[in-house]
């Protein structure tokens, strides 16, 4: 304070009481955000009691990582503190969604050795917004069952909900599923296996079928071979083959078996798997192991 009796503060003052340089506080005076409250005899500004609580809180904006035109406003009193820290968290909402998705594609990069090309792709992929995301499923699905009027809407309806949307925070793991599985869904050779499998649920299911009844079907089959495999019963059992007669009825075991080959190959397999891995649920419930053990029993009463 200077020796005049007026309770005023040099700009060197004021920079010491506060921990600053007189560079950032004469900057700030510059930008109208700490205006001196008046001019020593020489020209020098003069600052307050009631410029040292500004100041105190122009720091405090600052590290929060308000940039200097939000804290003017603030000062000025065009907005609250409030309006500006719910504007700023939203911001950051989105800057550290951002960095996520950085942090989650380079550790994929990494963990795969990915050249400059796979990791530009990875990264636009990873980038999509949700309604790019959509596109890519609805034209899969949209090629998928394409002409096939009698196909369950049901199954439909859940392939196009599948994986729309990463997490607001995914992991590097749900991004290297996403990417995978944006990759398998332009793949021609398994639009081609899913295009049958389509053909195959539409061919089965008669106008009188309930809607939904392929969906249960496959529930009831990992629901059965599940049981089976938790009770040890191996595929080529006559067990296995009373098991095979309950969840089947009077169909005939070779045209489900056919109509079961193309769901239960890797590839298929592994597009379950990555629906799950998007959503971050367990692999357990891709039950790739249980559609093998219903093909494994089909073939061996098959062949008996």
């Amino acid at each position: 304070m200077i020796e005049d009796g007026t309770g005023l503060f040099t700009i060197g003052e004021l920079a010491r009481s506060a921990g600053l340089s007189v560079r950032t506080i004469r900057y700030w005076s510059d930008e109208g955000a700490l205006p001196p409250v008046a001019r020593s005899a020489g020209g020098y500004r003069l600052y307050d009691a009631a410029s040292v609580a500004r100041l105190q809180l122009i720091v405090t904006l600052r590290e929060l990582g308000l940039g200097l035109n939000d804290v003017r406003r603030v000062l000025a009193g065009e907005t609250t503190v409030a309006e500006v820290a719910a504007a700023h968290v939203a911001a950051l909402d989105a800057q550290i969604g951002s960095l996520k998705v950085t942090r989650a594609v380079l550790s994929t990069v990494a963990r795969r050795g990915s050249t400059a090309e796979e990791m530009t792709l990875m990264n636009k992929l990873a980038r999509l917004s949700a309604a790019e995301r959509r596109r890519i499923i609805e034209e899969f699905v949209g090629e998928m069952f394409h002409g096939l009027d009698t196909a369950d809407p049901v199954i439909r309806e859940r392939m196009l909900n599948a994986a729309v949307d990463l997490p607001q925070e995914p992991t590097p793991e749900q991004v290297d599923a996403w990417v995978e599985l944006a990759e398998l869904l332009q793949e021609p050779g398994f639009r081609a296996q899913m295009r049958k499998v389509a053909e195959f649920n539409a061919a089965d299911r008669g106008r009188d079928t309930p809607v939904g009844a392929s969906l249960w079907f496959a529930q009831r089959l990992v629901q059965l071979a599940a049981e089976a495999r938790g009770r040890g019963v191996e595929p080529e059992s006559p067990e296995a083959e009373r098991i095979l007669r309950e969840l089947l009825g009077d169909a005939d075991p070779a045209d489900v078996l056919e109509r079961l080959a193309a769901p239960a190959n890797d590839q298929v397999a592994r597009y379950r798997e990555l629906l799950i891995a998007v959503k971050g649920q367990s692999p357990l419930a891709a039950h790739r192991e249980e559609f093998a053990w219903v093909v494994a029993a089909l073939r061996a009463c098959l062949a008996r």
